[in-house]
């Protein structure tokens, strides 16, 4: 265990000790045994003594070198347990669900043992288990939701070594934060994310999940080489004949709550999660709360650079919700019903990509246009399927690249691609904003995007959720005129160029809908 790759990139980010084999330290071990056994011999009765257990285990974890707790966390235990959790729900949590996660915490080095010897099985020895999936390295990581039990119920106990993090790129897992929140400045919002985040564990103390969750890191390489995918230049995007693809628009209704198989959009922080474990609310937060096997994405997904995607297949649904931001209410507990594939995971397919955030009347500049396409494309393509793209790109076609070739590779022995590419094919986009509110980004020149890189990927359709903004009223009018007069990718691309340059000549009240509704008016 000690010489594997995989898990000396991961260890420095985990709680346990490894010798012959990955273990709790002893003291730590012994602390856990007393929470499982119950309130009775753990002695914690309250929000109060469950942060001071918490204080008193990662001592014996010897943390005191470790960046200390935020200040206000303890306030924010005691505030959640001890008063806005009512006593009968209180003494369920004290009394049957928090032992219950401590003996999937004494589980914790075991279950990771199986997690890497099943991924020696699926990949080959290789050292493919649970690792930092650095940047500019495609990777999967196949995680069973008893493992990710086990990792969230770590973060919940602010279990997790955080010295290092932000030197990799990753930002904190614990949720000393999340609780801090509900005592300094606290939003409205925050009360009902930690509601969401204490009914999904206890779901998880109720009946263990037996399925698994999949973390793909997508990377289009910057470089082209031979029979590679790689980082579009304007002119590919320019003299693409790839047809948009049929589109529906909704005009009301979540993206969560969509009835065909689809790859659904998190509007992404360049960090995995944003502020969910802070005070955020909005969108890519609000779907790790009612989904929180997201959040263990966090632990080991470094920070995207502007070509690089992440996908999660296989998370399970756990709350409804209501409102948004500040008027975010969790609202009640939701059966997920999603059909398994082969490797037993849930068909809710997410992908997390970051938008360009707040740059203004830059966001029209070609480049910028460019990124957010390439970014977009990076994360709609389906990296195992790359020569299905080849044709799309300049080089051979005949040499595989050996990124793209690698996680071909692996995901062939993480997927029976026979049996379910059909599928797979079938799989469209599920959209919105993306990069628009708080980011700041124009909704029209941000629905056009997507459309042009959902079709440049083969996807075979594209549903778009306008949440009711006044700017895209006229959306279903202005995507059936493009798909009436046939237009390619190329073609929609050209008119985002031209509209570039009005923008920044100085055209500064010209919507894109008003600069293109007049080519869609001439005739053939």
């Amino acid at each position: 265990m000690e010489q594997r790759a995989d898990v000396k990139s991961i260890l420095p980010f985990l709680p346990l000790s490894l010798s012959l084999a990955l273990v709790w330290p002893e003291a730590a071990a012994d602390s856990l045994r007393s929470l499982s056994l119950g309130p009775a011999v753990s002695g914690v009765h309250s929000g109060h003594q469950l942060f001071g257990f918490i204080v008193a285990l990662r001592d014996t974890l010897g943390f005191s070198s470790q960046p200390p707790l935020s200040p206000h966390a303890a306030d924010g235990f005691s505030l959640f347990f001890d008063q806005l959790m009512s006593r009968e729900h209180a003494k369920v949590w004290f009394e049957e669900n928090l032992p219950i996660l401590g003996g999937i915490l004494l589980k914790f080095p075991s279950l990771l043992e199986s997690h890497y010897d099943k991924s020696d099985k699926m990949f080959g020895e290789g050292g493919n288990g649970l690792r930092i999936l650095e940047k500019q390295h495609v990777g999967i990581v196949l995680l069973s939701q008893e493992l990710i039990a086990a990792l969230l119920t770590c973060s919940l106990l602010c279990l997790f070594p955080t010295d290092l993090r932000y030197s990799y790129h990753l930002r904190n897992i614990n949720f000393d934060q999340l609780f801090a929140g509900l005592s300094f400045k606290p939003r409205p919002s925050q009360e009902h994310k930690v509601k969401c985040l204490v009914h999904y564990f206890q779901r998880i103390c109720n009946q263990t999940p037996t399925g698994y969750v999949s973390f793909e890191r997508k990377v289009l390489p910057l470089e082209p080489s031979c029979g590679n995918i790689y980082y579009p230049a304007p002119d590919i995007w320019k003299n693409s004949s790839v047809p948009l693809c049929s589109f529906k628009v909704f005009y009301s209704g979540l993206m969560e709550d969509e009835q065909d198989e689809v790859l659904e959009v998190d509007f992404a922080n360049r960090y995995l999660g944003g502020g969910a474990l802070k005070q955020g609310a909005v969108q890519e937060e609000i779907r790790f709360m009612i989904s929180p096997e997201l959040i263990a994405g966090m632990l080991f997904m470094p920070s995207m650079e502007n070509n690089e995607a992440i996908e999660v297949i296989g998370s399970e649904r756990f709350s409804y919700h209501k409102g948004y931001a500040s008027t975010f209410k969790f609202a009640g507990d939701y059966r997920d019903e999603k059909l398994f594939d082969s490797m037993g995971r849930r068909s809710t397919r997410i992908v997390a990509i970051d938008a360009l955030s707040r740059i203004g009347v830059a966001q029209y500049n070609v480049e910028n246009i460019l990124r957010e396409a390439n970014k977009a494309f990076c994360g709609f393509m389906d990296h195992s399927k790359f020569q299905h793209y080849l044709p799309r790109f300049q080089g051979n076609t005949e040499t595989a690249g050996s990124s793209n070739l690698n996680l071909v590779e692996k995901k062939l022995k993480l997927e029976k691609i026979n049996e379910e590419s059909f599928a797979e094919s079938r799989i469209g986009i599920a959209t919105g904003n993306w990069g628009c509110g708080a980011f700041g980004g124009d909704p029209q020149i941000k629905s056009m995007i997507q459309w042009l890189a959902a079709s440049q990927a083969l996807r075979p359709f594209f549903h778009y959720y306008t949440f009711e903004n006044p700017a895209l009223q006229e959306l279903e009018q202005v995507m059936l005129g493009m798909v009436e007069k046939r237009w390619t990718v190329g073609q929609l691309w050209q008119k985002l160029s031209e509209y570039s340059c009005e923008k920044l000549n100085g055209n500064k009240n010209l919507s894109f809908f008003k600069f293109v509704t007049p080519a869609l008016r001439m005739l053939h």
